[in-house]
């Protein structure tokens, strides 16, 4: 990020290094999906990423970005829940979002889709995998993430679409490249046996100081928020 720069301009360089590094990798830069984490930024900060081609937005937080979709309803935009839901507020997330990126339990599963098939909406589930242990961060141990991703294949409206990553923040991106190449392999053993393919497209990995590394090692989505709306004051 430019120090005083526009978040257009942020963007525009977060979208030259996302090119850059994919056709590094020999991928298609086309292949992978930036999501704008505009949490705890204002909707103004939305409207000039959107005005700017930015498609998908990641948010925390669900009635934060239930209020910003309230107040953005002339952006034709995707919503990405990208932070922990309790199983208490499945039906609130169904409908607003496109894509719910932290279910990390077999009973979120099953109360997303029991929600979904009521409302009539079909949003793209991940399935949030933690491959640190860490004991401060949500996710399911990868024994629990085969169990979800079988079950991912009998849902009435929710869609399984992948895994997503939140790995230890290390400063050094060649430290964390190692969650990033077993995320890819744990996809690659769950696809042999335990779920189509197409149920598992996604790899959501890398945030704004490693996405360049992630990218290499296969992420189909990169979370980026400091590199395109600059620092947050607001701790969540």
């Amino acid at each position: 990020m430019v120090l005083g720069a526009s978040v257009s301009a942020n963007l525009g360089a977060v979208r030259a290094r996302l090119d850059a590094a994919a056709r590094a990798a020999h991928r298609d830069p086309a292949s992978v999906r930036l999501i704008a984490v505009s949490k705890t930024f204002p909707i103004d900060a939305v409207r000039e990423a959107a005005a700017a081609g930015q498609q998908d937005f990641g948010e925390n937080r669900v009635q934060e970005a239930l209020q910003k979709i309230a107040e953005s309803t002339e952006l034709q935009v995707r919503w990405h829940l990208i932070g922990h839901l309790q199983s208490n507020k499945a039906r609130k997330a169904v409908g607003p979002f496109a894509c719910i990126q932290s279910v990390d339990s077999l009973e979120l599963l099953q109360r997303l889709d029991e929600a979904a098939d009521a409302q009539g909406a079909s949003p793209e589930v991940l399935v949030q995998v933690d491959l640190a242990g860490e004991a401060t961060k949500y996710g399911a141990s990868p024994e629990e993430a085969r169990e979800i991703v079988r079950a991912g294949g009998r849902p009435r409206a929710v869609r399984l679409a992948g895994l997503m990553l939140l790995p230890p923040f290390l400063e050094d991106p060649e430290q964390v490249r190692p969650y990033f190449a077993r995320l890819r392999e744990l996809r690659d053993e769950l696809s042999k046996g335990d779920a189509d393919a197409s149920s598992l497209r996604e790899l959501s990995m890398g945030m704004s100081h490693d996405f360049e590394v992630a990218v290499q090692e296969g992420a189909t989505m990169v979370r980026v928020g400091t590199a395109i709306f600059g620092r947050r004051t607001v701790h969540v």
